[in-house]
This record gives C-alpha cells, structure tokens and sequence, in this order.
C-alpha cells in the first residue's frame, strides 16, 4: 500500500515537534546545577503559586536563568532557519543565509560603536544597550544596501542586492575591525564574545518581543509560500504564473531582515543555522514552502537547544559560544550536503 503524497512531510513535522517538546524540558533540566524532572515541574508550579516547598534559588535556576536560555535558543533557531530558506529561495543561491545583506556586520559596528563610546546599560524593551545597538546596526546596514540595490524603477534586482549587501557587509566589518583595535581590551573582549554569540542573557521582557517578531515572520513567509515555490522556476517563469515578483522580494526581504536583525540583538551572530538546516528541511519534506519552512523551523530550534545544552554543560568551569559549536556541527553537515548536491548534478 502506497503512502498518501505529502505523508511523509507531515509525520516530519509531526515528529518534529513532539522531539522540541521533549528537548525543550530535557534542556530546562541539563545543566551544571543538578536538578531531577520532578523539580523542574516543581518550580514552575512554584512561580504558578501552586507549590509552596521549593527554595528561591532553585526556581530562579529553572524559570529565571534556563527557562528563558531554551525559549531564546528555540527562537533563534527557528527564526534563522526560516529566513535562510527564504532567501535562499528569492536569490535562487543555496549559499545564503539570513546575513547575506550585511547584517551582522551592521549589528557588529553598531555594538562596537556602542562599546567605545561606552554607552550606558540602559535599553529599550528588555533588551540591553548592546543589543539596541547591535538592532539599529543591522537596519542601518538594511536601509544603505537598499538604497544601493535600489533600480531607478524602485525594483530589487538580485544581483545587485547581493553585491550591495557584501559590500556594506565588508565596510562595516572593516569598520567595527578599526574600532576594536582603538578600544580597550574590555571592551575589545566584549565586541569578541558578542561576535560568538550567546543565548546566556536571555530573560522573559525581551523574549516577548523576539517571540512576537518570529511569529509575524513566520505567518508572512507561510502567507507568501506559493509565491515562493514559483521562484523555483525562475523569475520568467513566476512572472508567468501571476506572481508579483518585485512585490513579493521586497515584502519578504523586509520580513527576514527585520527577523534577522531582532535575533541578532537576542543572541548575537549565530553562523550556519539558516544555511544548513533549509538544506536538511528540503531532503526531508521536499521543496513546497508550505511544509519546508515550518520543518525548517523545527529543526532550527532543535539544533540551537541541544548546541546551546552542549554549550553550558561540555566543560565544568565555563560555557562554549554558540557560534563556535554551530560551526564545528555546521561544517561537516555542510561538505556532506555539497557532495551529495555535486553527486546528484554529476
């Protein structure tokens, strides 16, 4: 008996989610500290009011400290996957990933600016100065390859998109590179750390908005899914079947940017998550937008929780950054695709 077209998607998503459910308690329980299940849920029936014998330090352990750090991590992985699908879909590149625009150098010149001068702690919306700063980075950087892509017709065309995003992706690199150089070793460590990423500061007020953003993206792309799947024929061809295509580009280049630059300011610069997992979305459930993308969520936010679990419990006396684990995983599976990709075309 033949399995119904699209069974085999949809058990992916299916299983998907029931593995996050499950790795988002297993991370809330993983640590230095040791805590059994039944603590955990103790906890937060604490912080709920409806348990009494917990202490203070533990429950600040689960719903204060590691709580927030797994909702942070499912976040992230899920919003940087999406949008490395959905550029790798408008650019018809299966190298781009979400700071194919000159993002993170944005973010990083803005936080390095923000450190030099030595701006205050304060922030905006639970985020801290670094992070505003590392926000208003990355529009910057947005609105100038904008500006530069711009055709006089007001179109997006790719290419030039591309060239303007590793240009300004490459001034502010050179930029932040000068700052870090003529700032202070503490500040010039914090710039590093902040490049290597990290979901350690995660706190509810700011996840809030993180959350709020993720979904809007994530409802927008969904809404645009069949438009994207006629990219895949090209841009003739898309034209032909009603799609609005220099319409479509902007809308969706606009969301993951915007997506993009709010997750860069939770977490920092988190590399080959929405390069590689789109890739291992498409194998798994094929290349409709439909299915590809929330799979492709899922399984960013599965690889961030458990690369973020490894993070805080592989050494005793301090934490992994994220950015390193995620290219030391992210590299293999990368050759791995690539050789298959070059196998299936040669």
């Amino acid at each position: 008996m033949k399995a119904r077209p699209g069974a085999a998607p949809r058990l992916t998503v299916l299983v998907g989610a029931a593995a996050l459910v499950l790795s988002a308690a297993l991370g809330v329980v993983i640590g230095t500290a040791d805590l059994s299940v039944a603590t955990v849920f103790r906890a937060v029936a604490a912080q709920l009011g409806a348990e009494t014998g917990i202490d203070t330090l533990t429950r600040h352990i689960v719903v204060d400290l590691r709580a927030p750090r797994v909702a942070a991590a499912i976040l992230t992985g899920a919003g940087l996957a999406v949008c490395g699908g959905v550029l790798q879909s408008l650019t018809g590149n299966p190298l781009a990933d979400p700071y194919l625009l000159g993002l993170s150098s944005g973010a990083l010149l803005g936080v390095s600016l923000s450190l030099f001068f030595g701006l205050g702690a304060a922030g905006v919306a639970g985020f801290g100065a670094t992070s505003v700063a590392a926000f208003l980075g990355s529009l910057a950087a947005l609105a100038l390859v904008f500006a530069l892509a711009s055709a006089r017709t007001g179109a997006l065309p790719t290419s030039r998109l591309v060239l303007a995003g590793i240009a300004v992706g490459q001034l502010g690199s050179a930029v932040a590179s000068g700052l870090v150089l003529a700032s202070d070793r503490d500040a010039a460590r914090r710039i590093t750390e902040w490049t290597l990423g990290s979901v350690a500061g995660a706190r509810w007020n700011s996840l809030a908005v993180t959350a709020s953003v993720v979904a809007v993206t994530l409802a927008v792309v969904l809404w645009y899914s069949r438009d994207l799947d006629s990219f895949a024929f090209g841009e003739r061809a898309a034209t032909s079947l009603g799609t609005d295509v220099a319409g479509v580009r902007r809308v969706l280049y606009c969301a993951v940017s915007l997506c993009t630059a709010v997750l860069v300011a939770q977490a920092g610069i988190v590399g080959f998550v929405g390069l590689v997992v789109p890739h291992i979305a498409r194998f798994l459930t094929g290349a409709g937008h439909l299915r590809l993308l929330p799979a492709s969520a899922l399984l960013g936010a599965l690889l961030l929780v458990w690369t973020d679990v490894l993070c805080r419990s592989a050494l005793p006396d301090r934490e992994l950054p994220l950015g390193i684990v995620t290219a030391v995983l992210g590299v293999p599976v990368f050759v791995v695709l690539f050789r298959r990709r070059g196998g299936a075309r040669g």
